[in-house]
């Protein structure tokens, strides 16, 4: 009896398992070479005849048990989770792990864990390494459930074992994250097959920078052809010609170049493929000489511009305004045609039309008509759309008259006719031709509905814009994120942020996720409406649904938490865009600087002013502005001096904002002729000068005295139909205080009230220190007492001016009555007023009362005047309280020690 290896003991066992032969009636037929059974074998003592009748039977009757077996280990693979009992089960197959059946296994899991766990258990038991195909099943699976955490394990252990993954699993990881949108984890596959020195496929080289292409990610697409070039791939003119269009329409040019360089030093010759798409990019992107240089370049070559050449490069003049040469081309394109080329002739039509020409775009569609060729709806529809650009409404609605007989309306016609309508604020008319629009047997799509909310939205008619959107079948046209982002912004806007809200949250329920442009306008809305906490939580909630916020976005809340007055929030702001990954722009930075300097942290300005030029960010007209103020109010008035300069010097023009921060901070500083001349100079340039510029040089003027001057201005601001307002005149006023023309001051006072001005605090408590200062007394309380009535409060300058003017007059008990009152409502009394009152009190034989008053000063640690002591003393002596008297007397004895001795030091 011949012995039988362990490898013949188990291929008869895993037949029996798989129910394919009767061990009592057949026989094993194998080669004798490798040690298996040959026709003579027996088992124990038991014949087995030949079970091999027919090779077709026989290769059938192993496929069928290896399904089964395959479907055997899946059902106990699905069981539970990966555990001791999950092993104990698969145990059964312990003797049968053959590569097939490990492979068939592996392909048809869809948990990359479990088939992980599968792989190493079969490692274990076996203490075989896996086969080629075993590993590339695995990155299949990975493949296919788009999980790439064993990745990089898995290369590494075939890199060791010196086989690596064939080229269709290459091909289908890249594939399988392209058609997911995850490119950069397509990227990364490549990347890590590199790292491990394998060859990634032609085929996943190309797929992955296709889908680049249309995601516009050019430097990743670069990356990648100079693999395949490093590699020793040949690299085809097709796809220099897709990386050539992608740099093109961002806009590298310098880039786009190089590659059409690169291209040429490996002989490779251009095709008029790519001719075409280099006269369309580069002339997009405003490089019209260069597309010129392509297009008769191509001719050089020997190649024949087709209808696309013409009409690309046709496009790219009209859209550059050289219709001169676009018509030549035309021409010449359409001179030898009996057939017209339809591009052509709408791409010349929007040209003539983009620049008002509109009876030369008439008699191109009349051309094409004798040419035996119907104009399409497309060039009816370009020009309806130049006229909707032009405003040119009623010759709209006359075209689209006259187009029903050549071509019938479609969709697209009706909403550029909607459109327009509504920018004009026809919105009656729009809604009659979306009604023409249903009757023609077309329905509103998506586009339309935006439209009609977008409009309806900026109109205010908020109900009616609801209503398009409440009243949309689902079924037919579903929103998308651009109309709630509309209706949102458009209810935020004003003031129903509840409503706003509520709608996010539908749009939540709904298939549109938000973006950041929907954030943006809930956090500004919110903080507009005084609902800072609730902006804040719109920030945090993005961040939680894994939104990234933008530029704008952050600029936005920076600007809001700004104007709310939380200036560190802002700061952090201003950081957490560099921590997002983006770079400040100008406009970060003016939001910044000009939030410190209203909160009267100016001084920084200085140091913002130079990070930005190390930057090398170009401020523009706002920029300066906002560090022209910063400036300015940080006492750097030259240097904001110096910055006017720069702007003109740059081409940029100064606003009213820019001269009215240069005239402020100059006058502020009594350089008053400076002033008066960038004042001058601001008006010989056009530039219309608001009532703030008069009101700093009214300012300015008055207080070093120049009070005829600053009635000049005030004289030329109201001959320029400006209207005084209750700062400017409180600068006159508070001028002719200071000069101690209070009479003036007083028609002055009434002249504002007749011009319908109303005073405020401020103005009061100006008049009422005027003429307390010139002791008139009783006529500072008649303004008092009118201010009152007004129902202004009074603030401590005031308070403290009248009670001091009262006291010193001889009105004790108003005096004395204000005294009280101010306390009680937490004002703090200033020594000026402590002094007058106890005065006041000792010169109406309140010498007790008096006394108090100088105990209450002393406490509250005021300086008591030598004047006040000698009142008091000599009212103490009168009454004959001689105890009070003697404290009294020891103070005055006191301070005239300490003056004495300051004296002499």
């Amino acid at each position: 009896m011949k012995i039988l290896s362990r490898n013949q003991v188990l291929k008869f066992q895993f037949f029996l398992r798989c129910g394919k032969i009767d061990p009592l009636s057949y026989k094993f037929s194998s080669s004798s070479s490798n040690g298996s059974f040959s026709s003579s074998d027996v088992y124990g003592k038991v014949e087995v005849n030949s079970f091999i009748d027919d090779a077709h039977q026989d290769n059938a009757t192993k496929s069928d048990g290896m399904r089964k077996a395959v479907h055997d280990v899946l059902l106990v693979l699905d069981t539970g989770p990966w555990g001791p009992a999950l092993e104990d089960a698969l145990n059964v197959f312990d003797e049968m792990l053959q590569p097939e059946l490990v492979v068939g296994v592996i392909r048809r899991l869809k948990d990359i864990k479990v088939a992980m766990h599968y792989f190493r258990w079969v490692e274990r038991k076996t203490q075989q390494p896996h086969c080629p195909e075993a590993y590339n099943a695995l990155l299949m699976a990975m493949a296919r459930t788009r999980n790439l955490d064993y990745l990089e394990q898995i290369l590494e252990e075939m890199s060791v074992a010196g086989f690596g993954p064939s080229n269709n699993t290459c091909i289908e990881l890249v594939a399988s994250f392209v058609k997911s949108r995850k490119l950069r984890e397509a990227f990364g596959v490549i990347e890590t097959m590199r790292k491990f020195k394998f060859r990634p496929a032609y085929s996943a080289y190309t797929t992955l920078i296709g889908a680049l292409s249309a995601a516009h990610e050019a430097d990743l697409m670069l990356t990648l052809l100079h693999q395949m070039q490093e590699i020793g791939y040949e690299v085809s003119v097709h796809l220099f010609t897709t990386l050539i269009r992608v740099f093109a329409r961002e806009g590298r040019v310098d880039a786009a170049l190089s590659l059409l360089d690169e291209m040429k030093s490996n002989s490779f010759r251009a095709d008029l493929v790519l001719y075409n798409v280099c006269i369309d990019c580069f002339g997009k992107v405003g490089k019209v000489d260069m597309a010129w240089k392509f297009f008769h370049e191509m001719k050089s070559q020997g190649l024949v511009p087709d209808d696309v050449t013409y009409t690309s490069m046709i496009g790219v003049l009209c859209k550059a305004g050289r219709l001169d040469e676009a018509v030549e081309l035309f021409e010449e394109l359409d001179i030898n045609r009996n057939v017209p080329c339809v591009y052509a002739y709408n791409t010349m039509i929007m040209g003539y039309g983009s620049v008002g020409k509109f009876d030369e775009a008439y008699s191109l569609l009349e051309r094409q008509k004798r040419k035996g060729c119907i104009p399409s709806v497309i060039a009816y529809n370009c020009i309806l759309t130049c006229l909707g650009r032009k405003g040119k409404i009623e010759e709209a609605l006359r075209i689209y008259e006259e187009m029903k007989k050549d071509a019938a309306p479609n969709l697209p016609t009706y909403n550029i006719l909607i459109d327009m309508l509504c920018k004009d604020g026809e919105l009656e008319a729009a809604l009659k031709v979306q009604d023409a629009m249903k009757e023609a047997g077309l329905f509103p799509n998506i586009m339309t509905v935006n439209i009609m909310v977008d409009r309806l939205c900026k109109a205010q008619r908020l109900d009616e814009a609801c209503s398009i959107f409440l009243g949309l079948d689902h079924k037919v046209c579903t929103p998308n994120s651009v109309t709630f982002c509309s209706l949102i912004d458009g209810l935020g806007r004003n003031g129903r942020v509840n409503d706003a809200y509520m709608l996010y949250e539908k749009m939540l329920d709904s298939e549109n996720t938000p973006n950041a442009v929907v954030y943006t306008s809930l956090i500004k809305n919110f903080f507009k409406c005084g609902r800072k906490e609730d902006g804040h939580k719109i920030y945090k909630e993005m961040m939680h649904r894994g939104c990234s916020p933008d530029l704008m976005l952050l600029n936005t809340y920076m600007d809001c938490v700004f104007k709310a007055g939380e200036i560190e929030k802002g700061r952090s702001i201003f950081q957490e865009i560099k921590a997002q990954g983006l770079l400040p722009d100008v406009h970060s930075y003016s939001i910044l600087i000009h939030g410190l300097v209203k909160a009267g942290l100016s001084k920084e300005t200085y140091k913002l002013f130079y990070e930005m030029k190390e930057q090398g960010l170009h401020l523009d007209t706002r920029a300066y502005n906002n560090v022209i103020d910063g400036f300015c109010k940080s006492g750097k008035v030259n240097k904001a001096y110096q910055l006017l300069e720069e702007m003109k010097t740059k081409g940029l023009q100064p606003t009213v904002v820019t001269y009215g921060s240069v005239i402020d901070g100059l006058a502020k500083i009594d350089r008053l002729d400076e002033a008066y001349m960038l004042f001058e100079e601001a008006k010989s340039k056009g530039i219309d000068l608001n009532v703030v510029i008069y009101s700093s040089l009214i300012d300015g003027f008055g207080k070093v005295g120049r009070i005829d001057e600053a009635y000049l201005i005030l004289e030329e601001l109201m001959q320029r139909g400006l209207t005084a307002n209750t700062y400017t005149w409180n600068c006159l006023l508070d001028a002719l205080v200071k000069a101690e023309e209070i009479d003036e001051a007083l028609v002055c006072f009434q002249n504002m009230k007749n011009l319908k001005c109303s005073p405020n605090e401020i103005t009061y408590s100006i008049m009422i220190n005027g003429l307390c200062k010139i002791r008139k007394f009783n006529k500072a309380f008649v303004f008092w007492q009118e201010m009152q009535k007004q129902g202004l409060k009074p603030n401590t300058v005031t308070y403290t001016t009248m009670i001091s003017g009262l006291a010193r007059a001889g009105n004790v008990l108003e005096a004395r009555d204000l005294f009280e009152r101010f306390k009680s409502s937490g004002g703090i009394l200033d020594s000026a007023c402590y002094n007058a009152m106890i005065e006041g009190l000792s010169n109406a034989n309140k010498a007790m009362d008096a006394y108090t008053l100088f105990e209450e000063t002393r406490r509250k640690g005021c300086r008591i005047h030598s004047k006040t002591c000698v009142v008091l003393l000599d009212a103490l002596h009168k009454e004959d309280c001689l105890e009070q008297a003697a404290i009294v007397g020891a103070v005055l004895r006191e301070m005239a020690k300490s003056q004495h001795a300051t004296r002499l030091s």
